[in-house]
């Protein structure tokens, strides 16, 4: 959202962090969904991040069910890098996998399975088992996606009817 609570469009310059309106919390950068044909969608932040999401049908985009694996597996990886880059150094390499099936009868994931890929050939048995261990906490301490995952989170949805020019004052309702 922009100072005087819009929406920013795609082009307009990042705004400052806004808080959910009766909110308590924290300000949190804004983002959003746009519509941008059938079953297709944009998402964006106010940082100029950008994702395509549609169907499983759609190339080169995400499915929001894909998004929230590949969520979980970046959370992993941001939390876990810190970590390794002490002691593999800056430029090691990992690959964080992340598979579930969908429960088509629940429309959800009930088990997420991730695999981290990192090389520890270099380190000795027992200073690989010590980096693991700090890093296995490091993620069960500060991965917000996979602990929001593990203890559920209450969705609020919002759903208002509003014209063209009301869209983009009324739209921060659901940014939060």
């Amino acid at each position: 959202m922009t100072d005087s609570g819009t929406q920013p469009s795609a082009s307009s310059e990042p705004s400052e962090p806004t808080t959910a309106p009766g909110m308590d919390e924290p300000a949190q950068p804004a983002l959003w969904v746009e519509r941008t044909g059938p079953r297709l969608y944009t998402g964006r932040s106010e940082r100029g991040g950008v994702v395509h999401i549609g169907g499983s049908e759609a190339p080169e985009t995400f499915t929001p069910g894909e998004l929230l694996k590949i969520a979980l597996a970046g959370c992993t990886g941001l939390t876990s890098d810190v970590p390794f880059a002490r002691r593999l150094g800056d430029d090691y390499d990992a690959v964080i996998r992340v598979s579930g099936a969908k429960d088509a009868a629940e429309e959800r994931y009930p088990t997420l399975v991730e695999r981290l890929e990192v090389d520890l050939s270099a380190l000795e048995p027992a200073a690989a088992e010590r980096l693991l261990t700090v890093v296995q906490r490091a993620i069960d301490q500060a991965c917000t996606v996979g602990r929001t995952l593990t203890a559920g989170t209450t969705v609020e949805l919002h759903i208002e009817s509003v014209t063209g020019a009301d869209r983009s004052v009324d739209a921060q309702s659901s940014e939060a």
